[in-house]
């Protein structure tokens, strides 16, 4: 009998984390599946034939459904799953359409800039690599623009879409929290100085799911931990991973 069972083939970074978070909130049992793609586990022909052609995770598969890229999985988890746990996406096409509003925001607007600032701040670093700080500089500028709307828009109402927490609020959350973890004070000051948006971060952060996100996330950087000595890879493996191998692991542990 074939197993039916959610399975989330994911590792570290923070689209897994979403993919995580949004399962937790949902209240579903699932399968972990752990991918070390540091490793280049996303990379050999079976993932990439079977999973995600681009060679990324998180992946979910639920019965014979197969998603990857982690807003498609957490609308899913949301739609197909509405009548469980948190409701992450309001029936109201209205209130809808301001959820996708933020999502599309938190894609277009906040994440490249934090996304910048993460790699530039915390990755580089770790892979020995010079920081680029006039990017750095042009990203910290450009981020207090974005959380100046956002604290106007937090003082509207508790939550980026309203009254509720949604996948609007979600997806922020993970690189929301890597932020929080670089060594730049000025970044967590953009953070925390702007009232409206640290009471929203707080807020995020003391959810149950979210607690049990940061518990999964710390299974991950052990797996990752215990599986750093050298191994033979499937001899498929894209030549891209040679650069992943290089990927930093400081960050893991403080997510």
């Amino acid at each position: 009998m074939e197993d039916s069972k959610m399975k989330l083939h994911c590792g570290w970074f923070w689209l897994n984390t979403a993919a995580i978070f949004g399962i937790y909130e949902k209240g579903l049992d699932f399968e972990f599946v752990f991918v070390d793609w540091v490793a280049g586990e996303s990379k050999t022909k079976s993932f990439l034939s079977n999973l995600n052609p681009f060679g990324q995770v998180p992946v979910l598969e639920d019965g014979d459904l197969k998603l990857f890229e982690s807003k498609a999985i957490t609308r899913y988890l949301a739609e197909q799953y509405k009548d469980q746990g948190t409701s992450l996406l309001p029936d109201d096409p209205k209130k809808r359409a301001i959820v996708s509003m933020w999502m599309e925001v938190d894609t277009n607007h906040f994440l490249p800039v934090a996304s910048t600032l993460i790699k530039e701040l915390i990755l580089k670093p770790y892979q020995g690599l010079a920081t680029d700080f006039t990017s750095v500089h042009e990203s910290k500028e450009k981020l207090s623009e974005i959380l100046n709307i956002y604290e106007t828009r937090l003082g509207e109402s508790p939550y980026l879409a309203g009254e509720s927490f949604t996948l609007a609020d979600l997806h922020h959350l993970p690189p929301i929290n890597y932020l929080l973890n670089t060594e730049e004070e000025e970044v967590k000051s953009l953070i925390y100085s702007r009232p409206n948006v640290a009471a929203w971060v707080e807020k995020m952060k003391s959810r149950p799911a979210w607690l049990e996100t940061v518990v999964m996330q710390k299974h991950i950087v052990d797996l990752m931990k215990r599986r750093r000595l050298p191994k033979q890879l499937d001899s498929s493996c894209h030549e891209s991973t040679v650069l992943a191998q290089k990927t930093a692991m400081v960050v893991i542990g403080n997510n």
